[in-house]
């Protein structure tokens, strides 16, 4: 990716929705990069926050509005992708001057950039498919922390974290929100299970390089009185292979 491209993946980095190629890289860009830093910081706060805030159901009409609008209203380019325009017109410009046989084989270099341009359209879908499936995690998040009937119960872990656990019984659905979770071990991750009376049935992973987050457990409660978190290998287990470093409990349900 280009320094460019770079700029652009704030967002998704913010939300846990790149890649580990594109994630690495991205590292290594703001770790010399102060501005995406700081941008990479107050983006994770805020959705640190949302994600803790009550929220509301948006119109059903707002979906269509706001990708009516994206498709409709210019987007401002980097800066750095302007410069960068400037610098290829430049170079135009003294190719013109160019003797007849250079010239040609510097346009013949240009149209070799058909395959880059295929590339970056192959990988701009590969952004709008990760923005997908972002925007379908927000949006399951959304619905359990602005059910009407949810409920939630927070509790300080052994290792320091702060856990909030979100159930809304009409959806059958929980959701688990964790600040200041610590790194685990290389080849490590961390795993959410459902409590089933003593059996604990996997509820999906957590990002490992994230200390804050918030996530949807993967499968419905039944009959489950809680959510534990272990420490597995990568790629998670069947079952546990540690002790848990926290069981938090459900809420319970109220006027119970």
């Amino acid at each position: 990716m280009t320094t460019a491209d770079l700029h652009t993946l704030t967002g998704a980095y913010a939300v846990h929705a790149l890649p580990d190629g594109e994630r690495e890289e991205f590292e290594r860009h703001i770790a010399d990069c102060s501005a995406c830093a700081q941008e990479v910081r107050e983006l994770s706060a805020t959705a640190t926050r949302l994600a803790l805030a009550a929220s509301v159901v948006p119109p059903p009409h707002m979906r269509e509005q706001v990708l009516r609008r994206v498709a409709a209203v210019r987007q401002e380019p980097p800066v750095v992708a302007r410069q960068e325009r400037r610098g290829l017109a430049g170079w135009m410009a003294g190719a013109r001057r160019l003797p007849r046989y250079a010239l040609a084989a510097c346009m013949a270099g240009v149209v070799g950039l058909g395959g880059v341009a295929v590339w970056q359209h192959q990988a701009a879908d590969d952004a709008r498919q990760r923005a997908n499936q972002a925007e379908q995690r927000a949006g399951e998040l959304s619905q359990v922390l602005s059910a009407p009937d949810a409920a939630s119960t927070t509790r300080k872990l052994s290792t320091g974290t702060t856990a909030t656990v979100v159930v809304s019984r009409s959806l059958g659905k929980a959701a688990f929100l964790a600040a200041g979770m610590p790194t685990p071990a290389a080849g490590k991750t961390y795993e959410l299970w459902f409590d089933d009376g003593g059996k604990m049935r996997p509820a999906g992973l957590m990002d490992p390089s994230a200390t804050d987050q918030a996530v949807v457990l993967d499968g419905p409660i039944d009959n489950a009185s809680g959510v534990g978190v272990t420490v597995e290998p990568a790629g998670g287990s069947q079952q546990p292979t540690s002790a848990p470093l926290a069981l938090v409990t459900f809420p319970a349900v109220a006027g119970a």
